[in-house]
């Protein structure tokens, strides 16, 4: 079947309509038909045939005219004045909430307040006093806070911005494991983002770090060198690089350490270094 994608919101998750035979190139604004009624969108994937869609495909009703345009425009000064409106509301009624965005459907039908809190809200109150000054319907979306900092935006500890607000469509778990298995340093304030959570950057990443990993030494194992045996210190998994603490220069207070490639070096079994270490401290090597 021929579709193609179409983004609500920048970086926002893209949805299949049929473009009942128009050839649809990318950013062309359509006007669609969804559950939450008429939306305003903007084609991310152009026209491709895929089989097998888990949903049935609701066709594209027509490329934005200058009117739909214009109409746009009108409804994102509108989310702005319902930002304040919302904001003050909920001052007022003493909630424990922080709003976040505000998203009006492009027919006006529906208005939704996306908002932040530590716990749950009884928010009821709140919806029949903003219904009374909107006159659409209602809906407030608790959500997290790295939905928080994909809507605000921001930079991140790299200097560039915030991966979420940029190309990251979804969101996918990320675990201490990832950093660990980098090389990373594992104080949560040096591998956490914007967001207070553990970068996203960890998990998209995690595929080459493991493939490249695959030919390295473990830390602390026995290797031999152009230069002599030596004990496996740190590892760069990117510059496929490891430094060596030399066996020659062991009984120095400052060992001299040594960087090789990978390909420079070879695992032992064991080696003078490693006999030494395990005499000293009563284990095995």
């Amino acid at each position: 079947m021929e579709v193609v994608g179409v983004r609500f919101r920048k970086v926002g998750k893209v949805y299949y309509f049929n473009p009942c035979g128009r050839n649809l190139a990318v950013d062309t604004p359509v006007i669609v038909e969804t559950v939450r009624g008429m939306e305003f969108g903007i084609i991310a994937i152009p026209n491709r045939n895929i089989n097998n869609l888990p949903i049935a495909v609701k066709p594209i009703l027509r490329i934005a005219t200058a009117e739909d345009l214009e109409k746009e425009e009108q409804n994102k000064e509108k989310e702005q004045e319902a930002m304040g409106i919302c904001a003050t509301t909920i001052k007022e009624y003493g909630l424990e909430m922080r709003l976040v965005d505000v998203e009006i459907t492009f027919d006006l039908n529906k208005v939704i307040f996306y908002f932040t809190a530590e716990g749950r809200v009884d928010f009821r109150e709140l919806v029949k006093g903003l219904a009374l000054i909107f006159r659409m319907r209602i809906e407030l979306r608790q959500i997290g806070v790295r939905d928080e900092a994909k809507l605000i935006g921001g930079m991140g500890i790299c200097g560039c911005s915030l991966c979420c607000s940029t190309f990251l469509e979804e969101f996918h778990p990320v675990s201490l494991k990832m950093a660990k298995e980098q090389g990373l340093s594992l104080n949560p304030t040096k591998i956490s983002g914007a967001c207070g959570r553990l970068m996203c950057c960890l998990k998209y990443e995690e595929e080459t770090y493991a493939q490249l990993g695959k030919n390295m030494p473990s830390i602390g194992s026995c290797v031999r060198t152009p230069d002599g045996d030596g004990e496996v210190v740190s590892l760069n998994i990117l510059r496929q690089t490891a430094k060596v603490k030399m066996d020659k220069n062991f009984k120095l207070d400052t060992p001299v350490i040594e960087s090789y490639e990978i390909t420079e070096i070879e695992v032992l079994k064991s080696c003078g270094k490693c006999t030494k270490n395990a005499k000293k401290s009563g284990t095995s090597a």
